[in-house]
């Protein structure tokens, strides 16, 4: 399943691992707030509170790994502190288990924030992004505690994984007075270009699906930032689809995965602007505008490979809920795309300029 995790600043951020197999967030009100583990896999979502003798801080982020612990980091005193949460019983009842990970420490205009979840489930990582240089953490899953990974010249936002292995990242680069996504190899701590659509244009990955290659993309390149889509590797332009600019700001969420080397054929999942959820194809002329359940939470969700798109939400009735929707089959004929003979090549290449007429 491919999701993507939003950045998670209130307590509505909801993050959901890889797999799809579990999810978390801050829960609770006020000054009352706890991390809540939920787990997906199953037939029916449920979700099991972890909170511990102190509240948590509302600017805590939480982010579940595979195995069903929760990650957490919290600004404590002069460091970002990271440590997982995990249920535990015990003789008097159900109790919160905590491991410390260690921490990193906090310094003046040093933003950190954990990235969104790796494919490989067992390991997190942070971003600590300064004006001049950013350095991605190794915050789970390292022998000896957070550790540093890969320092990027320039400021870095943005996250999007491109492989099933946890080793690419990209990242949203803000170097000379523009902004570009980049590749960051893990394993050799390597940088190499990803979007260079036009050499002024500000060019951002919003969200990548490693099965067949697609990528969503928000680039100014046309006049205007609009939303655009390429295929990971292949000598094709990125595209600017009318249907897409008439969105506004709106923002992908979730991409279908399972769709190997078809990436016209992948469902994406967007939340519009309104707050509505709009689900739209390449191979469509049109997005479909649909309502979003009340208490969606985060504006979140995931696909599964069978092509239903699940969404959470949160009410005083349901106070752990999934919805289910499917993508209507659009009237328009399908659009071929020429695909790469691998889905993800080792070595991604930058993407060039499209037309930006039709489709």
């Amino acid at each position: 399943m491919t999701v993507c995790a939003i950045e998670m600043t209130t307590t509505a951020a909801f993050t959901i691992a890889a797999d799809g197999s579990y999810a978390a967030r801050l829960a609770g009100e006020g000054e009352s707030l706890y991390a809540e583990r939920w787990t997906l896999a199953g037939p029916e979502a449920y979700a099991v509170p972890l909170p511990l003798a102190q509240p948590e801080e509302a600017d805590s982020e939480v982010l579940p790994l595979a195995d069903g612990r929760v990650l957490i980091h919290r600004r404590v005193a002069e460091r970002h502190a990271f440590a997982l949460l995990y249920p535990t019983g015990a003789a008097a009842g159900p109790r919160t288990g905590e491991l410390q990970l260690g921490g990193v420490e906090a310094q003046e205009g040093v933003r950190v924030r954990l990235l969104p979840p790796s494919p490989d489930g067992s390991c997190a990582f942070a971003l600590a992004a300064e004006d001049t240089v950013t350095t991605v953490w190794q915050v789970a899953g390292a022998p000896f505690g957070p550790t540093p990974v890969a320092r990027i010249p320039g400021r870095c936002s943005g996250g999007v994984w491109l492989d099933r292995a946890g080793r690419l990242l990209a990242l949203d680069r803000e170097l000379d007075g523009t902004t570009k996504a980049v590749v960051v190899d893990l394993g050799l701590g390597q940088i190499s270009p990803l979007l260079q659509i036009t050499e002024d244009s500000d060019d951002l990955l919003l969200l990548a699906d490693p099965d067949s290659g697609l990528l969503l993309i928000r680039s100014d390149a046309p006049g205007e930032p609009r939303l655009g889509w390429g295929v990971l590797g292949s000598s094709l332009p990125v595209r600017f689809p009318e249907c897409l600019a008439r969105l506004g700001a709106a923002r992908p969420f979730a991409v279908q995965p399972g769709q190997a080397l078809m990436p016209e054929t992948c469902g994406v999942a967007l939340r519009l602007p309104e707050g509505d959820v709009g689900l739209w194809r390449p191979a469509d002329r049109r997005v479909f505008r649909l309502g979003a359940p009340a208490g969606w939470l985060g504006g979140s969700g995931l696909w599964s490979a069978q092509g239903r798109l699940h969404l959470p939400y949160a009410t005083p009735e349901v106070p752990c809920g999934m919805v289910g929707m499917n993508l209507p089959v659009s009237p328009q004929p399908p659009v071929v795309v020429e695909t790469p003979a691998a889905a993800v090549p080792r070595r991604p290449v930058p993407l060039q300029q499209a037309p930006l007429a039709g489709r």
